[in-house]
């Protein structure tokens, strides 16, 4: 039985809003107005207008429905909370374009149904009985749905206009249209309105916008603009469509950034002037814009530098002098900056003016004004130090620490030093050993992306199958190559001492492995569970065993593993159910099994390979003892099925198989086939695993069963 522990460190997150609100609302403690009246409970009942945005909308701008629970008030204080509700309720209804709507709450006192604005509402509530509940009734006639009429782009004013302008008003459907003067209705600069119960924003209707009485008055202001087609296909606005202000509002952003995207930095688009027409039902829509001049990027600044080389981060820096002004690549060269690791944050910031750049500075040919550009950094702290503890029942404890210098020279280079003790008991141990290292990795050597990695190591490990003290040095060259892609190469000399079965040998081998990775299921925390794509390695290690006859032997093994997510049949959410798949190949060329150091062999067991059977139980074995030979050839696959379940927790079951032959081909030996299942705890820092496995053809000595801790999925 093997059974592996860690220390494994949970962080709290918020709760969503909406789980924040429900817990709230239902330990919370009713809070009154503060006056002598005693609070009034009531319930509300939305009356649904079938369409599921409206409804939303609805019930996340009433503050009758947001506050039933958690603060009741008394007879004045709940009828000025009706009275408002009103136009809450209203804003809402505009905001998906019903401008003639109307709205009626009806409130229900014992027998008596009172309407929301009769003004003996506060006298009826206050001479309610003790104890009893009031009936609160919302209902809401849409009437006609706006569409946007006319939709003008212009340029600021040149004079200040001189008309006055009404307060606005909402149009009600009962009064005369004759009486209704078209009033601004829209503006950007308001906020957007309140998160819904579905966690949506909910737009509100603009309020007034100076200037002009009429959507004519506004146009006749300045001179029209003209939208190439791709600022048209990002503006998006067109006559006809429904006036949703939450679109219009999302014209002016998608328009301005689109402008900006092109190199004119001071661009800008005004908030939107909305006019409506009710007696066509139309809502004209005018926007000022103005381009201002197209710029490149001028002279590039940093500040808050303190123990980073200047020289380092502008040779990093893709964003160059003279190139066209766009604010993705700006971010983008944020970003980059960033994930260097040793600052603690990141800004960039315009700083005009505008200058005039001579035209041999400029990448953009009769493009001579320029927007300086500056980044602002704070740096980390540059030095960390971490404890490490560890139990499995196979290979016993351990436990160490580690020093970190994340920035040791001014260039981003990192220095890790750790020291660990090993083999604290164990069935698969036979005493204590180490494992000492010191790690130095210097991030973009030679070229922007290429990262140098050097480590020293000092091992020494009493298992079962083989004890092993070696002294091995590294060094190797990591690259990322296109989206998905990573590869590296280096070289490796190791000096050890094995000693296997009683026979004690030393061992001196070079190697110069190389290394591919792909891995398309873009998740930006590594220990998060994959729902879709595909991952692969691949790696060949030529190598030279120089003592006790010298071996030339070549290394080759590959994994993949992929994951399909049943949404895509119909038949789960997304997310909620996968199957995962894992293959994975060893073969050894060029030696057979006892040319090569014991280390070097392939061997199989475990949750790297084939559950169910303890590390190393997978193969041929010496005599009729559990101790692993080891073999040239290996091959594992894995089914398993992942379910999220309620309550952030989960379950999987598998069936896993492998197999460790003497051959160089692999699906040689012994096929062994284990199979299982397991609970699943999700945290903020990924799924906290637990599995039980059994072996289906358990060989002698195997063990019955297996017990499995870790973080994050096996694969």
């Amino acid at each position: 039985m093997s059974c592996i522990l860690g220390i494994v460190t949970v962080f709290c997150v918020p709760l969503p809003a909406e789980a924040k609100a429900s817990k709230a609302a239902a330990n919370a403690k009713p809070v009154t107005d503060g006056t002598s009246d005693p609070a009034i409970p009531y319930d509300v009942t939305l009356t649904p207008t079938k369409q599921a945005d409206l409804d939303a909308a609805i019930a996340a701008s009433s503050q009758l429905k947001s506050l039933q629970t958690s603060h009741t008030v008394g007879a004045y204080a709940l009828a000025g909370r009706i009275r408002s509700d009103y136009d809450r309720i209203n804003s809402a209804l505009e905001s998906q374009g019903y401008y003639a709507g109307s709205v009626k709450i009806s409130v229900k006192v014992g027998a008596r149904t009172v309407d929301g604005k009769d003004p003996s509402l506060p006298d009826i509530l206050k001479a309610l009985g003790k104890n009893q509940k009031v009936a609160i009734t919302i209902s809401a006639t849409l009437g006609p749905r706006f569409s946007l009429g006319n939709v003008v782009l212009t340029t600021p004013p040149q004079q200040p206009p001189t008309v006055a302008v009404p307060a606005p008003t909402a149009p009600a459907v009962k009064d005369s249209a004759a009486k209704k003067t078209p009033v601004a209705k829209t503006s950007a600069q308001t906020p957007l309105g309140k998160a819904s119960s579905d966690g949506k924003s909910v737009p509100t209707p603009p309020p007034a916008a100076a200037g002009a009485a009429t959507s004519e008055q506004a146009i006749a202001q300045a001179q029209p603009v003209s939208l190439s087609p791709e600022e048209r296909k990002a503006f998006g606005l067109s006559s006809g469509q429904p006036a949703v202000a939450a679109d219009v509002l999302a014209a002016q952003n998608s328009l301005l950034n689109q402008l900006q995207e092109e190199g004119y930095a001071t661009a800008s688009v005004s908030p939107p002037l909305a006019y409506l027409k009710p007696q066509t039902h139309t809502l004209d829509i005018v926007f000022r814009v103005s381009r201002g001049p197209k710029v490149v990027i001028g002279p590039i600044s940093m500040t808050g530098l303190v123990h980073t080389k200047q020289r380092y981060l502008m040779n990093r820096l893709e964003l160059k002098e003279g190139e066209l002004y766009r604010p993705s690549r700006i971010e983008a060269a944020r970003q980059d900056l960033a994930s260097t690791g040793v600052f603690a944050s990141v800004q960039v910031r315009n700083t005009p003016p505008i200058i005039t750049l001579p035209p041999s500075r400029t990448l953009m040919p009769g493009i001579l004004q320029a927007m300086p550009i500056e980044f602002g950094f704070k740096e980390a702290k540059r030095r960390t130090l971490s404890a490490q503890v560890g139990y499995s029942t196979d290979l016993g404890g351990r436990v160490g620490v580690s020093w970190t210098h994340h920035n040791l020279l001014g260039n981003a280079e990192q220095l890790r030093l750790t020291a660990l003790v090993t083999g604290l008991g164990g069935s698969a141990q036979q005493g204590l050993g180490y494992d000492v290292y010191a790690d130095f990795m210097k991030p973009d050597f030679l070229s922007k992306g290429q990262n140098l990695s050097v480590r020293l190591e000092g091992i020494r490990q009493l298992l079962y199958s083989y004890h092993q003290t070696a002294i091995i040095g590294r060094a190797g060259l990591n690259r990322h190559v296109g989206k998905y892609w990573n590869v590296s190469g280096g070289v490796m000399g190791e000096q050890e001492q094995i000693k296997q079965f009683g026979d004690t040998r030393s061992y001196f081998i070079i190697a110069a492995p190389l290394n591919a990775t792909f891995d398309n299921t873009q998740l930006s925390n590594p220990i998060d569970p994959a729902t879709h794509g595909v991952r692969a390695s691949l790696s060949v290690t030529p190598s030279e065993s120089l003592e006790n006859g010298s071996s030339f032997f070549t290394l080759l093994s590959a994994q993949v593993s992929t994951y399909f997510d049943l949404k895509h049949l119909g038949i789960s959410r997304p997310g909620r159910s996968v199957i995962a798949v894992r293959g994975i190949v060893g073969s050894v060329q060029g030696a057979s099994t006892y040319q090569i150091p014991p280390d070097q062999r392939l061997y199989a067991g475990g949750p790297a390979t084939v559950r169910g059977f303890r590390y190393q139980g997978v193969g041929p074995q010496y005599g009729k003892t559990k101790y692993g030979i080891g073999g040239t050839s290996m091959d594992a696959g894995s089914v398993e099925f992942r379910q999220r379940l309620p309550m952030n927790l989960g379950f999987a079951g598998f069936v896993d198989a492998g197999q460790v032959g003497t051959g160089s081909r692999p699906g040689q030996g012994t096929l062994r086939v284990g199979y299982g299942g397991g609970v699943r705890y999700f945290t903020p820092i990924g799924p906290i695993r637990v599995d039980v496995a059994l072996p289906m053809n358990r060989p002698a000595y195997g063990d019955k069963w297996e017990l499995y801790f870790g973080l994050g999925e096996t694969f």
